[in-house]
């Protein structure tokens, strides 16, 4: 939540308070001059509405279980990804929405479909399938202490407010295992004030995921025992577990006016181990490769953006057009342990690491707003 929305709330607010004073009559026209009575006008529905489309260059993503050997016998885990972006937000009277949808091209080295892993069919046959795309959506909504209780008793020192979060993930792509992921998030968000325009939020909350993984449907890997070996369905049931999101913004105010045209941003979130990577299968010794899920960590610890469009057009035209670089690190992606999981994180005959469970990247990017 940003510092100019909390100030376009908290005059919408007041606005709102001598609205109802007036129409309860505990304010009359009497009361003041005639030539300073004015309705009160209304007001929008949205405080804030902040559309953007985005463009941004990945060199060095990865796709767990997507990698290839080089002739050395060394493993390129490594994926090459276009992304293009679509982001909403918006402010009103009780709290805040955000949505994000992203589509995610990648190189051949993370295929599509009937490919299994690079260059390879199910049934070991050579095979130059196109690159996966994968198409990932996001939203959280809250809803403020202060505003739902009519009360400024959680905005204490750098505490603005507190709020209750809930929130869903959608994620799809066109490999071989086809995944489907669901979650659900529910929990509080606690928002902090920070210099030059800034905030930082932390968010602990509840996580539930369902999945699917072609690799768990009966019959793909021989016959199975249903709900034993294999599912009828291929679908994966995670346990709820924990989570923590935190997310901050702060304009770099304290540079000189002429050069006042960056700011930084970042994110950090962690979620517990949900069971079994082929939950609810029963686990190691199955035949399927299962592992244990470990702590996902899942991060953009800063991103430097550059204002184009108020460097070129004037301060009308803040954030209209901005440039970013960023550094992403995704540790034990999806909850998969990167130090095991035979097959995906590691190579099943040798042990070796695939290099595919652990995200680290520099990428940019330019946003348009509209």
């Amino acid at each position: 939540m940003s510092t100019g929305y909390r100030a376009i709330t908290a005059a919408a607010i007041n606005l709102l308070a001598v609205a109802t004073m007036s129409s309860t009559g505990s304010v009359h026209a009497a009361d003041f001059p005639a030539k300073a009575v004015k309705a009160v006008p209304d007001l929008p529905f949205f405080l804030v509405i902040d559309n953007r489309l985005t463009y941004s260059w990945m060199p060095s993503g990865t796709d767990p279980g997507a990698f290839s050997v080089r002739p050395d016998g060394s493993v390129n885990g490594k994926t090459a990804k276009q992304v293009y972006s679509f982001t909403h937000f918006d402010a009103w009277a009780y709290g805040t929405n955000f949505f994000n949808v992203s589509m995610f091209k990648s190189d051949h080295n993370d295929p599509a479909g009937p490919c299994v892993n690079a260059g390879v069919l199910l049934n070991g046959a050579a095979a130059d399938c196109a690159g996966a795309t994968e198409v990932y959506g996001l939203v959280r909504s809250t809803f403020g202490w202060n505003q739902l209780f009519n009360t400024n008793a959680f905005s204490v020192g750098p505490l603005h407010n507190i709020s209750f979060e809930v929130g869903a993930d959608v994620e799809t792509e066109n490999t071989f295992v086809a995944p489907g992921k669901r979650d659900f998030v529910a929990g509080l968000q606690f928002a902090f004030d920070l210099p030059y325009k800034g905030y930082f939020n932390v968010a602990p909350l509840y996580y539930k995921e369902i999945n699917h993984n072609a690799f768990n449907q009966c019959g793909v890997l021989g016959p199975g025992t249903a709900g034993v070996t294999c599912t009828n369905d291929g679908n994966v049931d995670y346990k709820g577990t924990w989570a923590i999101e935190t997310n901050y913004y702060m304009d770099l105010g304290f540079l000189p006016e002429n050069m006042q045209y960056f700011s930084i941003s970042g994110r950090a979130a962690w979620y517990g181990p949900k069971g079994d990577q082929n939950a609810p299968l029963p686990g190691t010794g199955t035949g399927r490769f299962s592992t244990a899920t470990k702590t996902e960590f899942n991060s953009e610890p800063i991103r430097v953006t550059f204002d184009a469009a108020k460097f070129a057009m004037g301060p009308k035209y803040t954030h209209m057009v901005d440039v970013w670089v960023a550094y992403r690190y995704w540790q034990n992606k999806f909850g998969l342990d990167h130090n095991a999981a035979p097959g995906v994180c590691t190579v099943a005959a040798t042990g070796q690491s695939t290099n595919s469970c652990t995200e680290q990247t520099v990428y940019t990017g330019v946003s348009v707003k509209f």
